[in-house]
């Protein structure tokens, strides 16, 4: 047991990066310089030297220039993009300073003062640059951005963001450049770089990666503290061996209640353990982190989802993070914490990320107030070599990107064979298909992955069904029972597609039917997109909705389902609110149908816990605004 009174770092919802905080950012959103780049004259001009003359527009970061928040709202094809700002900053002797890039689709090269400091391929993930030697000694510093995103380039990933010129069917607007926070962090030069919590439910603990740079002091260690609360559950300090601390904390069992631990993370229960993080170098401390993790575990078995080791039924609902002002941005902070709430409100105790990479901080927000999350690589159009090492290099970026996070129960590599458009007779896509499967497996053993979501799975830990029948009598038809259920997956074959190829089996995995539903109507009656079928009044939209979803609540044989979906996207007029995040119909007549009991896990308990009342480790005050020493910011682009 370590002595002394640990320091700590108030967790932060609104922090970027919420499970790797220090107390001190400088978020550069605001106004920058920028300019479109149609004729590619940027590089061979200098663009890059920062020149103010080439930067004739203003933009508002983090938005997409395709959004209205953006000050642009330009949907038209713009390859090219550039972007410029000043700061002021120093250099201190022991520390560096990093310019964080939440998310730029799709290429993104960066300067600072004229001098190349970062180059990084994939919109969805994040990158750091060094720029410390890049700064001068007096006056401002300027940072510029190329961003490269090709409309047409099927092979880059790039999810629901059409390759038309105007949005058609289910594709929508592009979101191109810079579209999630880019932000200043000055640490020491002896500092923990990178963390990974991963929980061990069966002990009743977490293991803990840890990288460090130890910047020549052999002596290093590192001091762990875990609370809930106020309760100290861990502090013990640890020799940091070549650059890496790897531990696993066993935590007291305390507290049974109602036959579960207290430790235990559900969205009945979302259970959050604070950690802090101290590098010292004998009683010198050089540096503190603050994050935060959970003990829960899921798991598939003899026909049956298992959470925390008991049977779980999920009510998911599809989500595309998509906002009709900012695009796949989130207009504010505060739209992340507002959108988990409606997914609680409405019923739900999970949601599935569709097509996008979500912000961390809406994972944050699901960790915190108890939101399952099954996370999706957004999808290529294009089957080819380039498009293999494009979409594995991003994947395992976003693999280690959210690796931390609790909330996150299962991982989707593809859906419904987009990109492997020839999966049901070509060797090599199903080959793809089990590659990633496999690779996601070998990093990541203790979640679920479904190889390809919807059908024709050559490998899944699930068995999981798009199935838009119309008429729930239909869905009981299918899915009442295990017998009907078998008949489905092997004959029936809903949207035409075979479920499990040649050589896939359902053995006992549990079946789960992930997209359902559909039903579009639009309070406004705009012209839009109604592929699923459509109602004309609130009243309708209940009753199909009741319709639909007590008919697989009904089945014995499905473990869960996802309801397409929360809002309203574009054309696409089939959300349960509106783009806005206007319900529909009254939520609490949505959410008595989302909440009916299971006839497949009749004792799951619904509505045990109030979210409202937050256990220990849940959501509290965000920090206060911390300064950097020597680090400034000019909202003002020059």
């Amino acid at each position: 047991m370590a002595h002394g009174p640990a320091p700590t770092v108030p967790t932060d919802v609104h922090h970027p990066r919420p499970q790797f905080v220090r107390p001190g950012w400088v978020d550069l959103s605001g106004p920058w310089g920028f300019a479109f780049d149609d004729g590619m004259v940027g590089m061979h001009d200098d663009w890059h030297d920062g020149d103010p003359a080439h930067f004739d527009r203003r933009i508002q970061v983090p938005f997409p220039f395709e959004s209205p928040a953006s000050g642009i709202g330009d949907t038209g094809f713009h390859p090219v993009v550039w972007y410029r700002r000043t700061f002021t900053a120093h250099e201190r002797d022991g520390h560096r300073l990093l310019m964080h890039f939440g998310a730029v689709d799709y290429r993104a090269h960066v300067w600072v003062n004229g001098q190349s400091v970062a180059y990084h391929e994939g919109g969805n993930t994040p990158f750091t640059a060094d720029i410390t030697s890049a700064l001068v000694p007096e006056g401002e510093q300027v940072v510029v951005v190329r961003a490269e995103d090709l409309p047409g380039d099927l092979r880059q990933p790039r999810g629901k963001q059409d390759w038309q010129a105007e949005s058609h069917a289910i594709w929508y607007d592009r979101t191109s450049g810079i579209w999630q926070t880019v932000w200043l962090e000055e640490v020491p030069a002896a500092r923990i770089r990178a963390l990974r919590w991963k929980p061990d439910a069966d002990g009743r603990g977490v293991d803990m990666d840890v990288r460090v740079r130890t910047d020549g002091r052999d002596g290093a260690r590192l001091r762990v503290v875990l609370r809930q609360g106020e309760r100290v559950l861990s502090d013990d300090v640890y020799s940091v061996d070549r650059g890496q601390v790897q531990r696993r904390i066993t935590l007291a069992e305390h507290d049974m209640s109602l036959g579960h631990s207290d430790l235990l993370w559900s969205p009945e229960h979302p259970n959050l353990i604070d950690a802090t993080l101290v590098l010292l170098d004998g009683d010198e401390v050089l540096d503190v982190v603050g994050s935060y993790t959970a003990v829960r575990s899921i798991s598939a078995s003899r026909d049956r989802l298992l959470l925390n080791g008991r049977p779980y039924y999920l009510r998911l609902v599809l989500a595309q993070g998509f906002w009709p002002e900012s695009h796949l941005a989130a207009p504010d902070p505060d739209a992340l914490r507002r959108e988990v709430q409606l997914v609680k409100d409405l019923g739900f105790n999970g949601v599935r990320l569709h097509q996008k990479v979500e912000d961390p901080r809406f994972l944050a927000w699901c960790d915190r107030l108890g939101v399952l999350v099954w996370a999706e690589m957004p999808a290529a159009y294009e089957f080819s070599v380039t498009t293999i090492q494009r979409l594995t290099r991003e994947w395992l970026e976003v693999l280690d990107r959210d690796a931390s996070h609790p909330c996150i129960i299962a991982w989707v590599p593809v859906n419904e064979s987009w990109g492997v458009p020839a999966l049901e007779r070509s060797p090599e896509q199903q080959n793809l298909v089990r590659a990633l499967y496999h690779l996601t497996k070998s990093l990541d053993g203790d979640r679920l992955v479904i190889g390809n979501d919807g059908w024709e799975q050559p490998v899944t830990d699930v068995v999981t069904v798009h199935d838009y029948a119309s008429r729930g009598q239909v869905l009981r038809d299918r899915y009442a029972d295990w017998d009907r259920l078998e008949h489905t997956l092997a004959r029936t074959q809903p949207a035409y597609r075979v479920v499990l190829l040649a050589g896939a089996s359902r053995e006992d995995r549990p079946v789960l039917i992930s997209e359902f539903g559909g039903i579009s109507y639009d309070p406004d009656q705009r012209a839009g997109w109604s592929g699923y079928g459509s109602v004309r009044s609130s009243d309708q939209l209940l009753a199909g909705y009741q319709d639909l979803v007590h008919a697989l609540l009904d089945s014995a044989a499905v473990v869960g389902f996802c309801w397409t979906q929360l809002t309203d996207t574009q054309q696409e007029r089939n959300g349960l609110l509106t783009a806005e995040r206007v319900p529909k119909a009254p939520v609490e007549q949505i959410r008595r149908i989302t909440t009916r009991v299971s006839a497949a896990v009749p004792g799951d308990a619904v509505d045990e816990f109030s979210y409202g009342d937050y256990p220990p480790g849940g959501p509290r005050e965000p920090s206060p605004d911390f300064r950097i020493e020597g680090v400034g910011a000019d909202l003002d682009p020059r």
